[in-house]
Formats: structure tokens, C-alpha cells, sequence
């Protein structure tokens, strides 16, 4: 999405590339003036795919809307989404009407050539219960993914000198926090300070929530005795269905700024609607180099490795 400003002033972008100066120059030209939505598309030839820097034989279709403070619904929008809400936004092609009505998290762009629907929202929010070395990593990573994030970490010795530019840090318990947040479809739970009674908490109340993603850093051991103790919390196996733990997707990663690409990269999946296979997981992953005998025997069950892939299936479900 781009706004552009009839003196070339533009936000945003469409490619990344040149269709974005010659929108810029065609609208300084005012060759660009439409009274009512166009489409336009760019690439139709392999001359123009070369000139806009698209692979030969692939086009972007744009639609041009001129905006109008009567019939654009800019402030219903604008207002909508300082209230936090998601909307759809659905423009009638003919008369640049432009309505606005609550939409879901699985609503999508659409455009058949009379209307073209665009859903908009705040952005995705993320809580991450810890304020480590990993957390900083995580957090510098995932500001970069335009998440709004907030740590919470009520030991103050790990929060005295936080430098990650546009990062909230809260010092109350992470029960309280998640509660307070009031979590929704475009929120993340990350667990990462390998403190039980921290941990727990935050996870104990996140799982009741319709936040996208909920994950908790730490090894196969640990993960399958947390889940042990979130059963006494009165957390429902449905709810524990939903923990993501080991978090991430097994890359092989050590460092810091390793673990917190493997955990983003599997709350990436999740955000975009895909769900990684076992394999992918660190727990399947691990299970399957067992397996193969590249790596050791899981220390959880010493002396043994994973015999044939149905065994290590029904390990990686049962979790």
C-alpha cells in the first residue's frame, strides 16, 4: 500500500522498485488524475517487466483511488484503527464509495474488478515474558518484523539497562500483564526466562487466550515437565495443545541470536496461517537426527535412540 501526495511526498510502497517513481513522476505530470478508482497493471510486456524490475512475464496490478473526504471513509478508518480494531475495508470500483465494517482474522485482500476489500488493523503485538540476553536479540529481530512488543520481567536487575529502541518493559507479574494486555488473534506469548514460576504464570493465562502463538523457550525435558505442571493449574489438554514448546523450528541453532531466528521463524509460520511440520520443530527435528544417528541419544531416555519413524511420530505427538 502507498499514499502519495500530489507534490511526489510519498509513505509506503507497492514493489520496491521503479513503478513506485513512476507513479511519483506521472502524478508531478498530472497525467495521473482519475475521479474514481482505476486498475492499472504493470508488466504486461517483457520490455515494461525489465524497466519496473519484475521477472520477465510478471506483472503487478495495482488499484489507483483517489482519495475523497467524502466518499473515502479516511477518518471512520483512521478512527477505527486508533481504537485497535480490524476492519475490512471494501471500495466500490464505480464510485469510489469506501465502506468499513468489523472483519476476522482470517479475511483477506480480494479484487474481481468491481470491489476491492483490504483488511486493516494495529499492529501484531508481542509479550515476552524476560528481559535475558536471548529477549534483546528476539526483540531487536521482531521490532524489525513491525511487531509492538512488550517485555515483562518483574526482576529489575535483568531491566536496568535495556536499550531496544520502542520496546515497553513492565514489571509486574506475568499473569497480571497477560490479563492486562486483554490478548487477541494478533498477539504472540513468548516465554523465555527458564524460571518456572515466571513462566508458568504468563503461560497458565495466555493459553486461555485467542493469541495466534504461545511458546516457551527450553529443552524436551523441560517442556514435557511444564506441561506436567500447568495440568495442576487446571489447564485443559486442549489449552496445552496450543503450547509451542520447544519454541522455534529446529535450525541447529546455539546462540542467542540463532534461538531467537528459530523461535520467530515458527511464529512467523503460525502468524501467516501455516503450520510447520513435526519434522520442523526442535522437538521433531532433534527426534529425527536421533534417529538417523547423526546426533547422541536424547539424555531423557539414555541409552536409547528412536528405532523407526512411526515410534519417533508418535514421540513427537505425544509431546
Amino acid at each position: 500500500m502507498l499514499a502519495l501526495r500530489g507534490d511526489g511526498r510519498v509513505v509506503g510502497s507497492v514493489s520496491g522498485g521503479c513503478i513506485e517513481d513512476d507513479l511519483i513522476a506521472r502524478v508531478r505530470a498530472r497525467t495521473i488524475r482519475p475521479r474514481y478508482p482505476e486498475a492499472v497493471t504493470y508488466g504486461v510486456t517483457a520490455e515494461e517487466a525489465r524497466r519496473f524490475g519484475l521477472p520477465c512475464g510478471g506483472t503487478i496490478q495495482l488499484v489507483l483511488e483517489p482519495l475523497s473526504r467524502e466518499r473515502s471513509g479516511i477518518g471512520e478508518l483512521l478512527s477505527a484503527l486508533d481504537n485497535g480494531l480490524l476492519v475490512s475495508r471494501m471500495l466500490d470500483m464505480a464510485t469510489g464509495i469506501a465502506r468499513i465494517s468489523a472483519a476476522s482474522r482470517d479475511f483477506a485482500l480480494s479484487f474481481e474488478g468491481k470491489t476491492l476489500k483490504t483488511v486493516l488493523g494495529p499492529r501484531y503485538r508481542m509479550l515476552v515474558i524476560g528481559a535475558g540476553d536471548l529477549s534483546r536479540y528476539l526483540c531487536m529481530i521482531a521490532s524489525g518484523l513491525d511487531y509492538q512488543i512488550t517485555v515483562c520481567d518483574p526482576r529489575e536487575e535483568y531491566t536496568h539497562d535495556w536499550a531496544v529502541a520502542g520496546v515497553r518493559v513492565v514489571h509486574s507479574m506475568p499473569d497480571d500483564t497477560v490479563l492486562d494486555m486483554r490478548l487477541d488473534e494478533r498477539c504472540a506469548v513468548i516465554a523465555l526466562t527458564h524460571d518456572p514460576k515466571l513462566d508458568d504464570l504468563a503461560l497458565m493465562e495466555a493459553l486461555k487466550t485467542p493469541a495466534f502463538y504461545v511458546g516457551a523457550l527450553g529443552s524436551r525435558r523441560n517442556n514435557a515437565a511444564r506441561r506436567e505442571r500447568l495440568k495442576l493449574f487446571d489447564v485443559s489438554g486442549e489449552e496445552l495443545g496450543r503450547l509451542r514448546g520447544p519454541a522455534g523450528l529446529y535450525i541447529g541453532s546455539k546462540t542467542p541470536p540463532e534461538i531467537a531466528v528459530s523461535i520467530l521463524a515458527e511464529v512467523t509460520a503460525y502468524k501467516n496461517g501455516v503450520k510447520p511440520s513435526v519434522h520442523a520443530t526442535v522437538e521433531g527435528g532433534k527426534l529425527l537426527r536421533e534417529r538417523d544417528g547423526e546426533l547422541p541419544a536424547s539424555p531423557n531416555r539414555p541409552g536409547k535412540r528412536i528405532a523407526d519413524s512411526r515410534e519417533a511420530e508418535t514421540a513427537i505427538v505425544m509431546g
